[in-house]
């Protein structure tokens, strides 16, 4: 058994706006505090009309006005694409909105296209090699001021704000192990390095004054149902997403399909099945099958789902069966 957590990017499924989206993540992260998951974060993405959680921190809050024990945060911010201090700020004021509720998960990636970084960023080059040192800096910015500092995080100095480290990549386990930082690897979209940055992350972890042993979190997309078929029916939507995506066509998450071969080319379905390889999708004895194995596989120390389903009821259905699932470790 291990604690689940659920990442969430606010989907704005076709025929419904971005306020129903807010709504819907909003009664997702009830639905999951009320059956005892860990944490319920939000991704930051940008210049995607299927995603509404943009301003993460704003959605963290809005989630967070409407819980009162689970944990809530970004999986994650794109640090490159903001200084340190307005991200110091941010959380600092949702952890004083939200005492020891808050996580700041990191990223060194875009989350969007080129030309959409370029406006967020200015600078591309400058944003992603200063990665690490924005990190130390972000660490500063939380801890208790120095009585000379001459740059505060107001809200943000002294705010005891967890930061996590997420990636895809063996960059970030490399990172993360020498920085001391608990490690969430997207391995529901990014699956190749996941065991090898899993290894790293472990081997040459350093003890820090906030974590003294490796900690990791796996990321599976998930689609739980009474049946197999069901829930097969209803992950088609994330997959129409990951082929739009390398059609570069840009539009609302995408209705169901009861078949897919009239949509996607043979290579296309290779490639997405290759990429959404550990996803958990099937009635609660095949996701149980799946996903205990994977645990198995990655020793992992907690499970993040996302879980891409169009209709809101399903969605909502999928996370009351996950939490009945053997594997489920309910928070304290």
């Amino acid at each position: 058994m291990v604690p689940f957590s659920i990442l969430d990017l606010s989907p704005v499924a076709e025929g419904s706006t971005v306020s129903q989206s807010f709504e819907g993540s909003k009664r997702l992260a009830q639905k999951a505090e009320a059956l005892g998951y860990t944490r319920f974060w939000l991704a930051e993405h940008h210049g995607m009309p299927g995603v509404a959680s943009a301003a993460t921190a704003v959605v963290i809050g809005h989630v967070g006005a409407a819980t009162s024990r689970i944990r809530i945060g970004s999986g994650g911010v794109m640090l490159p694409n903001h200084s340190p201090l307005v991200i110091a700020e941010q959380f600092g004021t949702l952890e004083a909105l939200f005492p020891g509720r808050v996580d700041l998960g990191l990223g060194r990636a875009p989350g969007t296209d080129m030309r959409t970084a370029q406006a967020l960023r200015r600078n591309l080059d400058a944003g992603a090699q200063s990665f690490p040192n924005d990190i130390v800096e972000l660490q500063h910015l939380f801890s208790p001021a120095d009585e000379n500092q001459s740059i505060l995080a107001v809200p943000g100095n002294g705010a005891k704000v967890p930061i996590w480290l997420l990636g895809s990549s063996l960059y970030s386990a490399h990172l993360a192990a020498m920085l001391g930082l608990p490690y969430a690897f997207a391995s529901h979209f990014a699956p190749e390095a996941l065991l090898d940055a899993v290894a790293i992350y472990r081997d040459r972890f350093t003890p820090s004054a906030t974590l003294d042993k490796p900690y990791v979190m796996v990321g599976v997309m998930g689609s739980a149902a009474e049946t197999d078929e069901e829930a097969e029916y209803h992950f088609t939507s994330a997959q129409q997403q990951f082929v739009n995506l390398r059609r570069n066509v840009r539009g609302p998450f995408p209705r169901p399909r009861r078949d897919m071969d009239d949509f996607w080319t043979p290579m296309e379905k290779l490639n997405v099945e290759h990429t959404l390889r550990y996803a958990v999708v099937g009635s609660p004895a095949t996701a149980e099958a799946k996903l205990s194995q994977f645990i198995k596989d990655t020793e992992a120390d907690e499970v993040i789902i996302s879980m891409p389903i169009h209709d809101i009821e399903a969605r909502l259905r999928s996370v009351e069966l996950f939490a009945q699932l053997p594997s489920f470790k309910k928070a304290a």
